[in-house]
């Protein structure tokens, strides 16, 4: 799979997002080691504290089938242009990832891929 044919599917999860309180939609998809693609969206909740990330709901989607293994992460909002995953989503991705692992968002009509070792340096790890 191309990262462009994995930021497809977050773009399309993107538009599945409930957000009636931010009205900021963002979708993810994750490519596991065993090329599999799960996807995710955001869903929000009147008890703000109780919203979910799209990341975290890819990432969640991919654990209950059983993978463990993160090779690359599309994150997309058509709300902004370079949606780097917020600071608990980095965690969760960090936990299931290795430093070759690609986070990849869309800028303009460009793709970026990041690293977590830059956008979570010194990361928490037992």
């Amino acid at each position: 799979m191309t990262y462009e044919e994995l930021m497809e599917k977050a773009i399309e999860a993107s538009k599945k997002a409930y957000t009636p309180y931010s009205k900021f939609n963002v979708g993810a998809s994750v490519l596991t080691e065993s090329n599999k693609v799960y996807s995710g969206c955001n869903f929000e909740n009147a008890s703000f504290g109780l919203t979910i990330c799209a990341e975290r709901n890819a990432i969640g989607s991919a654990i209950a089938d059983g993978e463990r293994k993160i090779k690359a992460i599309a994150i997309y909002s058509p709300n902004q242009d370079n949606c780097v995953p917020c600071g608990a989503c980095r965690q969760v991705i960090s936990e299931f990832c290795d430093d070759n692992t690609e986070i990849i968002v869309k800028i303009g009509d460009s793709l970026k891929a990041y690293k977590i070792t830059e956008l979570l340096p010194e990361r928490f790890s037992l």
